[in-house]
């Protein structure tokens, strides 16, 4: 059971560490455009990152991919909501996380989904 329970920490830590390094690529990018991608496909063929994490429980190809959805502030892609569902509802990365509600997304990104917890979301 102490071995499960140190797998599924070592997961969450993966995930929480893999949502930064999309962070980082997403800012990168919107610095580039002054907008938002509407899918994190486009951060590895722009070269903002050399491969677009996915969960540690996903197989290749990515069948788990992190949730996303760009987010529509006037007519561009100005915001993002960005997020990983953890194993470990009482992970601390949870107490600092956005937990935001679904707003208005941008044509071509996928639907925004609900940050309440054991997601670890993050908006810019």
């Amino acid at each position: 059971a102490s071995l499960n329970s140190a797998r599924r920490k070592s997961r969450d830590a993966r995930r929480v560490a893999d949502v930064k390094q999309i962070q980082l690529a997403l800012e990168l990018s919107f610095d580039t455009s002054n907008a938002y991608p509407a899918t994190t496909a486009s951060l590895a063929t722009g070269g903002f990152i050399p491969v677009v994490p996915c969960d540690p429980l996903s197989v290749a190809p990515c069948t788990i991919p992190y949730q996303y959805a760009a987010l529509l502030s006037g007519t561009t892609c100005t915001s993002y909501h960005l997020g990983a569902t953890l194993e470990e509802g009482n992970n601390p990365a949870l107490r600092h996380d956005s937990d935001a509600a679904a707003v208005k997304i941008c044509s071509g990104s996928g639907a925004d989904f609900a940050g309440t917890d054991p997601v670890y979301d993050v908006k810019p």
